[in-house]
């Protein structure tokens, strides 16, 4: 790696590169040398397989950021290549290169209150900072990412093919993704009727996503900017409050650690709302307890999905993983219902 490293701008002699983190989907690579430390990656095109409009949406974002605040630890900065280029092309492998945040920390899980509450605070600083780009200008790195209709349509078709004959055996899990197909098209019919407006999305709004500075624990930025495109605002809320305000964990066999976190939830939509409720419209506030049930109720429909057409999405660790976790999500959305007005209670409590 030390020569794709000497592709780029990087400043003094290179002394190391080694992998870092534990990111499933880039190699990802600390780059020191004797004057500064970055980050190298090389980008996965089996996933991500319109690189350049990736990187295009990527440079886009992050050049608008940098604008609006030019603190080089309030967003990622990209080192060009020595050509001047985003990324670098090399023997079909495509690699960029990031500034190294100094002095910062990332969690996998909160190790107090304040740490989701953090997370809030960036994810909704990000909302707010790029409230006024042109979302629609950005490409569609994953196409309908989050168009629920659309993943109701393959479960459709994976009962229909029942691949592996695995209906039979989920068939109260059918049933409850069926009976929830019209609250599915709620945020997408709002989109299309324009009472939501397109809004940049991160897409990936989990804890491990967002930097925080290593003394005083406060939001930095968020990081893992591949899945950013057009999207709406209530879907980034959502999947926060799917991954980080669920009391158990997301495959859990044991559906009755599964609730939804009524603390957490109130302590991320008070950072969200404090950090961007002033460029949301009051519809989009309204809907935020809408993006929390229906990411989830999208992500188990995904889960469920893969299941019956043989576990070739989700990596599985188990026979019947892929239904362990549709069956947490089902547990955590029947939970959200029970809860509802408390839900929209704390929403509206912070309008």
């Amino acid at each position: 790696m030390l020569n794709i490293c000497r592709k780029f701008q990087l400043r003094g002699t290179i002394l190391s590169c080694q992998p870092y983190g534990r990111g499933h989907i880039n190699a990802t690579f600390l780059v020191h040398t004797d004057q500064a430390d970055y980050i190298l990656q090389r980008i996965n095109h089996s996933i991500f397989q319109d690189v350049p409009a990736l990187m295009n949406n990527i440079q886009r974002v992050t050049a608008f950021l940098a604008r609006r605040d030019p603190d080089p630890r309030h967003s990622l900065h990209l080192v060009p290549t020595l050509k001047g280029g985003g990324w670098l092309e090399e023997e079909g492998e495509f690699y960029r290169v990031y500034d190294f945040i100094t002095d910062s920390l990332c969690l996998n899980a909160p190790e107090t209150p304040n740490d989701f509450y953090q997370s809030a605070v960036a994810f909704g600083s990000f909302q707010r900072a790029l409230a006024d780009f042109p979302a629609e200008e950005l490409s569609e790195t994953i196409p309908r990412f989050h168009d629920t209709p659309d993943r109701y349509r393959a479960l459709h078709q994976a009962i229909r093919e029942d691949a592996l004959g695995r209906a039979a055996s989920c068939g109260p899990e059918i049933r409850f993704a069926l009976e929830h197909e019209a609250d599915g098209a709620f945020l997408m019919e709002h989109l299309r009727a324009g009472r939501l407006p397109l809004r940049v999305t991160h897409n990936d709004t989990k804890l491990n996503n967002v930097m925080l500075d290593a003394q005083t624990r406060k939001a930095l930025c968020v990081i893992d900017l591949d899945t950013v495109m057009p999207g709406l605002a209530a879907n980034d809320f959502g999947d926060s409050i799917r991954f980080g305000a669920n009391t158990g964990a997301e495959d859990e066999q044991d559906l009755s650690q599964i609730s939804l976190s009524l603390e957490r939830y109130s302590a991320f939509a008070e950072g969200y709302l404090t950090a961007c409720g002033q460029s949301l419209t009051p519809f989009e506030k309204e809907t935020l307890p809408w993006g929390a049930k229906l990411m989830t109720l999208e992500c188990g429909v995904r889960f469920l999905t893969d299941y019956l057409a043989g576990d070739t999405y989700f990596r599985i660790h188990r026979p019947g993983h892929n239904l362990d976790r549709a069956r947490t999500q089902f547990a955590l959305v029947r939970d959200m219902e029970a809860k509802w007005p408390e839900m929209n209670q704390i929403v509206q409590s912070l309008l």
